[in-house]
């Protein structure tokens, strides 16, 4: 897996992009792909802003891995959504990879966001993790949060399958059905678009309950609840990872590009905190299971964040207001987390 990272995606990492002309600044969040949770809540996002005369524009990727990537190297990408293991991951060996390092330099969180659910769709005679041995399955395109997921999940479960193929969801669910492939791993919110589908027969495929202790430890123990897809009858144990909403930590001395981007980043902090509740009420149904306190351990909010949850900062909808008691941690998530608890409680 370090390989794949290395040869496929840090050559990627070599300094941020140069920034253009403050007339062509644009505001932009990488998702995934359109059947995914991911680009329905960056959808989300891009309505509350649009709302207030923001325009958040909201970019398919490949998932986590360009993501987080995207955040720290691509031009005019403020905001991205990662998967929780991938910044584990990159930070266990960022002491030990310089390019891992490069690559995580200057990333910072903006908003915790909701458990993921690890969802693997299988043949009926597939029963276990343990019957994926020596069939045929996908496990995500290279550059995505599922691939890595993937790749751990059947690592650490002792799982050797005959072929690992690295495809999207959408041709993996289209290779399941046509009986090329024997299961696929989509790592995503429920409820997911992709299995909201009357294609996939309950007699011949279902989703494969993941009980192995080892993955419990590591993962967070979750379910799929009974219905949440068409043809799901009954509920399912599974492991889920967190995603998070990533940015990168813009310096406003430095210049005008910087200075907007902080902008956009405050804009957009701002508008999730003060209308938390209006995203649980009508956004995915995944905005009720975020706990915008639950900060990744060994990760910092970003100082452009607290400055969109500051007191006196205004947009056209209303300012946010502010205090609180602090916490004994860094002092950026200390700031946030005392702003967020005045906002919406805590």
């Amino acid at each position: 897996l370090v390989n794949v990272l290395t040869r496929t995606v840090f050559p990627m990492v070599l300094g941020l992009a140069i920034p253009v002309s403050a007339s062509a600044f644009e505001r932009n969040i990488l998702t995934g792909g359109p059947t995914g949770t991911y680009i329905q809540i960056g959808g989300d996002m891009s309505d509350l802003a649009s709302a207030c005369g923001i325009e958040l524009n909201v970019r398919e990727s490949a998932g986590s891995l360009e993501n987080f990537l995207g955040v720290r190297k691509r031009r005019h990408t403020q905001l991205g959504i990662v998967q929780s293991d991938v910044l584990e991951y990159l930070k266990t060996y960022s002491s030990e990879d310089p390019e891992i390092a490069r690559a995580i330099f200057g990333v910072r969180i903006a908003f915790p966001l909701y458990n993921e659910e690890v969802h693997i769709l299988a043949k009926r005679d597939i029963n276990s993790l343990s019957d994926l041995n020596g069939r045929r399955v996908a496990v995500g395109v290279e550059d995505s949060g599922t691939f890595l997921t993937a790749s751990l999940v059947l690592d650490l479960a002792g799982v050797v399958p005959a072929e690992r193929l690295t495809i999207n969801a959408d041709t993996s669910l289209q290779m399941l059905l046509d009986g090329s492939i024997d299961a696929f791993f989509y790592v995503a919110g429920a409820p997911t678009k992709i299995f909201q589908t009357d294609q996939i027969d309950p007699e011949k495929l279902h989703l494969l309950s993941v009980t192995d202790p080892t993955l419990a430890a590591v993962y967070t123990p979750s379910k799929i609840e009974a219905g949440t897809y068409p043809f799901q009858t009954e509920t399912i144990d599974v492991v889920a990872v967190k995603a998070v909403l990533m940015t990168y930590e813009y310096d406003r001395a430095r210049n005008s590009y910087h200075q907007e981007s902080c902008k956009a980043v405050a804009d957009v902090a701002h508008l999730i905190a003060k209308e938390f509740q209006t995203l649980q009420q009508s956004g995915h149904p995944k905005w009720n299971d975020v706990d915008l306190n639950d900060i990744p351990p060994g990760w910092n909010i970003s100082e452009c964040v607290n400055l969109g949850l500051s007191e006196d900062y205004e947009l056209a909808c209303g300012p946010v207001v502010s205090s609180g008691q602090p916490s004994i941690e860094s002092e950026a998530n200390t700031a946030y987390r005392n702003r967020i608890c005045a906002v919406i409680g805590c």
